[in-house]
C-alpha cells in the first residue's frame, strides 16, 4: 500500500492547529469567566510553597496552559510579589494542573466534537451577555480539542503500514533515551505540552507506540514545555530566571529518576489500568497525572535545596520591582491613625520615586530604543498602579476613624497626591506606546526634534523628583522650585510646537512624527501640572 504523504501531513498539521487554536480558546474563555483575577489569586494565596503547588494546580486548570501560569509566575518573581520558593511551588503545581487536559482527552467523545462546537458557537453569536459568550467560548473550544485530536488520529493511522515508523517504536521501547529526545523536541516544536500528550494518546489508542515505549516521550514531554519559561525569563530579572531555571531543573530531575524507575512504573501503569478498565487514552492521562504527582511528591522537600543551587548556578544580584507595599500596617489605624497617616506618607513617597525611576527609563528608552527599558518602564507602571490601589484603599480605611482636623486636611492631600503620582505613571507609559509605534511604523525624528524632547525630558524628571523630595521632607523653598520648573516647562511646550511647525514647514519633519512629537510634548506637559500639584500641597495652596 501507497501512503498519501500530503493527505497524512494535511490532515495532521490541520488537526494540530485546530487543537493549539482550541485549547487556546477555550483557556481564554476560563480566564474571562475566573475574572481575569489569576495575578492577583497567585499573589495572594501563595504564602508558601505548599499554597503555591494547590494555587499552580487551580490556575493552570483555569487556563489550560502550565506554561502559561509558569509564565505568569516568572512576572510575579521579576515584579518582586513572589520568592523564589513558592515559584517553585507554584511551578510544581502547574505540572499537576496540566495532566487534567490529557484526562478530558482520554473522554473519547470525538464522535460530537462539531456539534459541541455547533452549541460553543451559538452561545457566542446569539448571547449578548457576557457570561454566556465565555461559556461559550469553552464550549467551542472544548469540541475544537476533539475534533483537532480526530483529525491528527485519522492522518497518523497510516503510519502503521510505515517498517520505518515500526522501527523507530521499536528503538524507543529499547532504548528509552531515544524516546525522551521526541518528546522533548517535538513539544520545543509545538510549544504545548497538552498537544504532544493529545498525539501520543492517539498513537497509543492506535497501537502505534507501545507503553514501554510512549512512557519516556511523556517523560520528555515536560522537559519540552519548560522552553516557553526559558524564553520569559530571557532578559528578565535574575529572580525570574532563576525560576525558569527551577523549572527545568525539576523536570528534568523527574524524567531522570522516573528513567531510573521505568520498569515499576511501567508496571504500575498497567496494574492501574488492568484494575480501573482503563482506555488506551485514559491509561497515558493516569501515566501522565501519577507522574507530575508523584514527582512532585518527591521533590517537595527539595524546594529550599533547589533555590539555593538556582542561586548559585544564577548568581548576581537581583533588581526587583517590589510592586508590594512596604509601611502599610492596618494595625495602626485603629491604634494610632496618625501614625498610619505617616505610613501611608512613607508609601506614597516609594510611589512618587517609583514615578522618576518609570520616568527616566521612558527618556533611556527614547535614547537608546531598547526594548528593555520600555519593559521596565510598563512594569514601573504597573507597580504605581497596585500602589495606587492599596494606598487608596489603606487611606479609605483611616478615613473611618476618628481624626483630628490637622490629621484630616494630611489625609485629604495624600488622597489626592497618590492620584497625581498614578497620573504621572498614565503618562509615561502614553510616552512609551508613542515611542513603541514609532519603531513599529519606522517613523523617523529630527535631531532637532529629539534635542528638544531630552532638554524637556531632563527637566521633566528633575522636577518630579524636587516634587516627590519637598513631600518628603516637607520642605517649602524645593515646593517653590517645582513650581518655578513647572512654568519654565509650560513655556517649553509652547517653543517647542513652534519649532515643530517650522520643521514642518520646512519638510524636514514627516506629519506622523510631527503627530508623535507634539503627544511626548504633551504628555510631558501633563507630568509636570501633576509635579505642581504635589508641591502645591505641600505649600498648602492647593484646593
Amino acid at each position: 500500500m501507497e501512503l498519501n504523504w500530503q493527505e497524512m501531513l494535511f490532515q495532521f498539521l490541520g488537526g494540530l492547529g485546530i487543537f493549539l487554536f482550541a485549547i487556546k480558546y477555550m483557556g481564554d474563555g476560563l480566564q474571562r469567566a475566573a475574572g481575569d483575577r489569576l495575578r492577583d489569586i497567585l499573589d495572594r494565596f501563595t504564602t508558601n510553597p505548599f499554597m503555591g503547588v494547590l494555587v499552580g494546580i487551580v490556575v493552570t486548570v483555569l487556563i489550560q496552559s502550565s506554561s502559561g501560569t509558569t509564565v505568569i509566575t516568572v512576572g510575579l518573581v521579576s515584579a518582586g510579589f513572589m520568592k523564589l520558593r513558592q515559584a517553585i511551588g507554584v511551578i510544581m503545581g502547574a505540572n499537576i494542573g496540566t495532566t487534567v487536559t490529557a484526562f478530558i482527552i482520554g473522554f473519547d467523545v470525538g464522535a460530537y466534537a462539531l456539534p459541541i462546537m455547533g452549541v460553543g458557537a451559538f452561545l457566542i453569536f446569539f448571547f449578548k451577555k457576557n457570561a454566556y459568550k465565555n461559556f461559550g467560548d469553552v464550549v467551542f473550544g472544548f469540541g475544537g480539542l476533539f475534533l483537532g485530536l480526530e483529525l491528527m488520529s485519522d492522518g497518523m493511522k497510516p503510519l502503521r503500514e510505515l517498517q520505518s515508523f515500526a522501527d523507530l517504536t521499536v528503538s524507543m521501547s529499547d532504548q528509552p533515551i531515544l524516546g525522551v529526545v521526541v518528546g522533548t523536541v517535538f513539544t520545543l516544536i509545538v510549544q504545548s505540552s497538552s498537544a504532544t500528550v493529545g498525539i501520543l494518546q492517539g498513537l497509543y489508542a492506535e497501537n502505534l507506540v507501545d507503553l514501554k515505549a510512549a512512557l519516556p516521550i511523556l517523560f520528555g514531554d515536560n522537559i519540552g514545555t519548560t522552553i516557553t519559561a526559558v524564553l520569559a525569563a530571557i532578559g528578565a530579572s535574575v529572580a525570574a530566571r532563576r525560576a525558569a531555571a527551577a523549572h527545568v531543573l525539576f523536570n528534568v530531575v523527574g524524567t531522570v529518576v522516573f528513567l531510573i524507575l521505568l520498569v515499576p512504573f511501567t508496571a504500575y501503569v498497567e496494574w492501574i489500568s488492568s484494575v480501573l478498565g482503563l482506555e488506551n487514552k485514559m491509561q497515558i492521562a493516569f501515566a501522565h497525572g501519577s507522574f507530575n504527582v508523584a514527582n512532585t511528591i518527591l521533590q517537595f522537600p527539595l524546594i529550599g535545596a533547589w533555590a539555593f543551587l538556582v542561586t548559585k548556578i544564577i548568581p548576581g544580584e537581583d533588581v526587583t520591582i517590589e510592586y508590594k507595599p512596604k509601611h502599610l500596617d492596618y494595625h495602626f489605624i485603629q491604634q494610632s491613625p496618625a501614625v498610619a497617616i505617616g505610613q501611608a506618607k512613607e508609601e506614597i513617597i516609594r510611589m512618587g520615586n517609583f514615578g522618576v525611576q518609570g520616568l527616566t527609563e521612558t527618556f533611556k528608552y527614547l535614547k537608546t530604543g531598547n526594548k528593555k527599558h520600555a519593559e521596565m518602564g510598563y512594569q514601573i507602571e504597573d507597580a504605581i498602579n497596585n500602589l495606587d490601589h492599596r494606598i487608596t484603599d489603606y487611606l479609605v480605611e483611616i478615613s473611618t476613624e476618628s481624626i483630628s482636623p490637622i490629621e484630616s486636611a494630611r489625609h485629604m492631600t495624600l488622597m489626592e497626591t497618590v492620584r497625581d503620582i498614578e497620573r504621572i505613571g498614565d503618562h509615561f507609559e502614553n510616552i512609551i506606546e508613542l515611542l513603541d509605534y514609532k519603531d513599529v511604523n519606522r517613523v523617523d525624528l529630527t535631531e532637532g526634534a529629539v534635542e528638544d524632547l531630552s532638554d524637556m525630558f531632563t527637566l521633566t524628571i528633575e522636577t518630579v523628583e524636587k516634587a516627590v523630595q519637598a513631600l518628603d521632607e516637607n520642605d517649602m523653598s524645593i515646593a517653590r522650585t517645582v513650581t518655578e520648573q513647572e512654568d519654565l516647562i509650560d513655556k517649553m511646550e509652547r517653543t517647542f510646537r513652534k519649532n515643530h511647525i517650522i520643521r514642518l514647514t520646512e519638510g524636514s519633519c514627516t506629519p506622523q512624527g510631527g503627530m508623535i512629537f507634539v503627544d511626548i510634548v504633551s504628555n510631558l506637559e501633563r507630568i509636570g501640572d501633576h509635579a505642581v500639584n504635589i508641591a502645591e500641597a505641600v505649600l498648602g495652596k492647593r484646593g
